[in-house]
């Protein structure tokens, strides 16, 4: 007898872009409280329901090759998604949805489950999170007990083994040559029993998993793990790609990067834009922090012949701004994924041994320090941007705490709606720094724009302006 709970049923489609339908959680979902429910329920005006429903939207929208999310909300403003009780648990009705999410009238089982993944993490964060004392978020503890128990109620601490987990970072615009060389890294990866975390979008969040399912499959194990980790804040630029077994919502970017490097066992980082310097740049300025100087963690540049010059470019950027010590913590490996995954192989028998002598988990690194410098969301309004201070007289990590922000605000004038509208609102954000910070900075936004690196589709308006101070 089939269960009611895996069902999914097309009531209509009106054309080849809209579909209306109905559709029960696969058993990911646990049951809902009733005051859960009534968060949904009670306006679908309120803050929760708008989040839920935006999200909703992305993950449905899967497979459609823009990063214009206001174009993607603009196109689909007739979306609509209600929640109703039913006697053995909760119902999802459609109006409205993207034709692409199904096949054959059935909504696609991963693309299901995604959507799922979303309504349990947006009431979650709200209700057990937002919603409550338990935790106080404006300290680093705080903080970080609450991106763990977001992690453990969406069941990615569940796995038990060795540290096998690579983080891997790119941008979501890359070359077709860029990307088949993230599938052959994820390849080797794969072979050598290693699992897959990335920000879960197309591109170089797409390549190494895909890879990764071949090598896997080659050696019969049958637990891989495709981890994608998002925000609402991009995942409609960047929704879910359907090799994604796990999906995580996170709250907002700052918890999204810490969930990476305490969930993670090493990174890996292709080529990307704006959002990609942003990870290396918080990655940095945490391994930097003198309280993590002997905690292994291992990281590699890599990329196909084609990208040599990209690297480069990091590379100064990052010895110009971060110095010497910062160019330490990685390693930088052109053309060669099987050396990529060896390197990644041999880093975590370090952190193995690092986790299992000082009696920290597999699972979570609760020992590695995030000044709350890291933490702290950042909203990237024109004032908060002026003010950064991008002096290479800050300590090292601090400067790329800084630094970090800028590029976050960079990807939020590029991608994301609320930095869009201000934009539009206000002009192009506005840094301030010293004049060999502001030159690197320039040099390197060039080339991201001449590469085409920013956008995936149509011509690049910066959304800044460098000012030397």
């Amino acid at each position: 007898m089939s269960n009611p709970l895996e069902s999914t049923s097309v009531t209509q489609l009106d054309a080849d872009d809209f579909v209306h339908t109905r559709v029960s959680p696969l058993g990911s979902l646990e049951n809902l409280s009733q005051r859960e429910v009534n968060q949904l329920l009670s306006t679908e005006q309120s803050e929760v329901y708008q989040l839920f429903r935006r999200c909703a939207l992305a993950v449905l929208n899967c497979g459609n090759e823009t990063d214009d999310s206001r174009a993607i909300f603009e196109k689909y403003r007739d979306f609509e998604i209600h929640l109703g009780r039913k006697p053995w648990g909760v119902k999802l009705k459609i109006r409205n949805a993207p034709a692409k999410a199904f096949v054959d009238g059935q909504m696609i089982r991963g693309i299901k489950e995604h959507l799922f993944a979303v309504l349990r993490d947006i009431i979650y964060i709200h209700d057990a999170i937002l919603g409550t004392q338990r935790f106080d978020l404006k300290e680093t503890n705080g903080i970080t007990n609450a991106v763990y128990h977001i992690l453990r109620n969406a069941r990615l601490l569940d796995y038990k083994g060795r540290p096998n987990l690579v983080v891997c970072w790119g941008g979501h615009s890359i070359s077709a040559s860029e990307y088949d060389y993230t599938k052959k890294v994820g390849y080797e990866l794969g072979l050598r029993g290693m699992s897959v975390c990335t920000g879960c979008g197309p591109g170089a969040m797409k390549g190494p998993m895909k890879g990764a399912t071949i090598g896997h499959a080659k050696q019969r194990i049958n637990d891989g793990r495709y981890i994608g980790m998002t925000e609402p804040g991009i995942i409609a630029a960047e929704p879910p790609n359907p090799i994604v077994n796990q999906l995580v919502i996170m709250p907002d970017i700052e918890k999204r990067l810490e969930a990476f490097l305490r969930v993670g066992h090493g990174i890996v980082v292709f080529p990307g834009g704006a959002g990609t310097a942003e990870e290396i740049l918080y990655l940095l300025g945490i391994l930097l922090d003198p309280a993590n100087a002997d905690h292994p963690y291992p990281v590699v540049f890599t990329g196909p012949a084609v990208s040599a010059e990209y690297f480069h470019k990091i590379d100064q950027f990052i010895a110009g701004t971060l110095g010497e010590a910062a160019r330490k913590r990685y390693k930088i490996i052109i053309d060669d994924p099987a050396q990529a995954a060896r390197e990644m192989a041999q880093g975590m028998e370090l952190v193995r041994e690092h986790r299992r002598s000082h009696s920290d988990a597999y699972n979570f690194n609760w020992l590695m320090n995030i000044p709350l410098e890291f933490q702290k969301p950042f909203d990237p309004t024109h004032a908060a941007m002026a003010d950064l201070t991008l002096s290479r007289d800050l300590p090292a990590h601090e400067l790329a705490a800084n630094l970090r922000r800028a590029f976050s605000g960079i990807v939020a004038g590029n991608v994301k709606e609320v930095g869009l509208l201000a934009i539009e609102a206000h002009g192009v954000y506005e840094l301030h720094g010293d004049p060999v910070v502001m030159n690197l900075m320039d040099e390197l936004l060039a080339g991201f724009v001449a590469q085409k690196r920013m956008k995936l589709q149509g011509d690049y308006k910066p959304c800044y302006r460098l000012v030397k101070a």
